[in-house]
């Protein structure tokens, strides 16, 4: 007797166990990618916010150093020894068109504060575009308010003029110049808006048809100048008074904050002249956040080498007299300001319309990260 068997169809695939295994390494492999993509990603933004916050305090400490070394010009430092004949020497000086007394400070620090939660400085400086260099001439004779000079050593109408009689200085603007003539044989005249101190044998310079008024600040992560952002990624700014014992020497003795007398603006004429450089700390910050505290407050501000956030090392450029750093505080306000990793540029920078210029060998910028100790100079 035959039966009629039916064949059952072969099935192939995978069992539900292997695709639950397949799943679950899957979900593995995933993951694994997930986290080496975060990895990667967490070392590019920390390499490309370093290499940002190096690029943005090198353009910051550049334009800040860049203008510091014009504040002043053209202002003539000296002149006769024991004459009262520059206008650094001057110890009233008076807007001629107002009569109200104004600074003419090559520039002037400004201290953000003291104590536990000292803020960032700030910088003003001052500085005229005379292509003349500001070279006095003597006043032969007064009529009026038209002075007689034998040159006007490049004087233009609309000049800002500086006249100084002594210990008095006065700025106001030249309406006419007459042309000089060659060879000289007619007197040049500089007419002047208001001859306030204007007198035979007063000095009169011209410093250009601007007088610039720049002010250097952090605001909110940012350097800014006169108010409006320059550079970002900036979020301390620290300067310092190079001075000397007298005016009459060269040699920078201490290094002093702005915050109390006799440094603290306004400065009189015979302090102002003792300045003979400024030293400038820029602090910039890397963008990312680390997961922990990477880094640690400034162990010291007086002893040498110290370690964490610190503007520089208060025994380098060789002061006589104790000079310690400015304090660096960023605490205020960001309680996570220790997971950041930051950059710190320092320089000096001699002056060029102190009463003297200062024989301090001109630093390069150096940066340090805030993890390292500073290096000596």
């Amino acid at each position: 007797m035959k039966f009629n068997i039916r064949r059952i169809p072969h099935q192939a695939g995978f069992t539900l166990i292997e695709i639950m295994v397949g799943l679950v390494i899957g979900m593995l492999v995933a993951l694994v990618i997930t986290q080496v993509l975060s990895i990667f990603e967490g070392q590019k933004r920390a390499t490309t916010g370093t290499a940002d916050a190096q690029t943005n305090g090198s353009i910051a400490l550049y334009n800040i150093s860049r203008e510091l070394q014009l504040a002043g010009y053209p202002l003539m430092p000296t002149g006769s020894p024991g004459v009262a004949d520059s206008p650094l020497e001057c110890t009233t000086v008076k807007n001629a068109a107002t009569n109200v007394d104004i600074s003419i400070s090559p520039f002037t620090i400004i201290d953000g504060g003291v104590g536990a939660n000292p803020a960032s400085d700030q910088i003003v400086l001052q500085y005229g575009n005379s292509p003349s260099g500001g070279v006095p001439t003597q006043i032969g004779a007064m009529v009026g308010s038209i002075a007689t000079v034998t040159s006007n050593f490049g004087c233009q109408a609309n000049d800002i003029t500086l006249v100084n009689n002594g210990t008095n200085c006065a700025l106001s603007i030249a309406n006419a110049v007459s042309a000089n003539t060659t060879p000289p044989t007619t007197p040049v005249t500089i007419t002047l808006a208001n001859a306030m101190f204007a007198t035979v044998g007063a000095n009169i310079s011209c410093l250009g048809s601007v007088w610039n008024t720049v002010t250097y600040a952090v605001n909110a992560g940012n350097l800014e100048r006169n108010g409006v952002a320059v550079v970002a990624g900036v979020v301390n700014l620290q300067a310092q008074y190079g001075i000397s014992a007298t005016a009459n020497s060269n040699t920078v003795t201490q290094w002093v904050d702005a915050s109390a007398a006799p440094w603290v603006a306004p400065i009189t004429a015979a302090n102002r002249n003792r300045i003979k450089s400024v030293r400038v700390a820029v602090i910039t910050r890397n963008t990312k956040i680390e997961p922990f505290a990477v880094t640690t407050a400034c162990s010291s501000i007086t002893t040498a080498s110290p370690t964490g956030l610190c503007a520089w090392d208060a025994t380098t450029a060789n002061p006589s007299v104790a000079s310690p750093a400015p304090t660096v505080d960023l605490s205020v306000g960001n309680a996570n300001w220790n997971r950041y990793h930051y950059r710190v540029f320092e320089t000096v920078i001699p002056t060029r319309s102190g009463a003297f210029i200062a024989l301090v060998r001109p630093q390069l910028p150096r940066s340090r990260p805030s993890s390292q100790k500073p290096s000596s100079q």
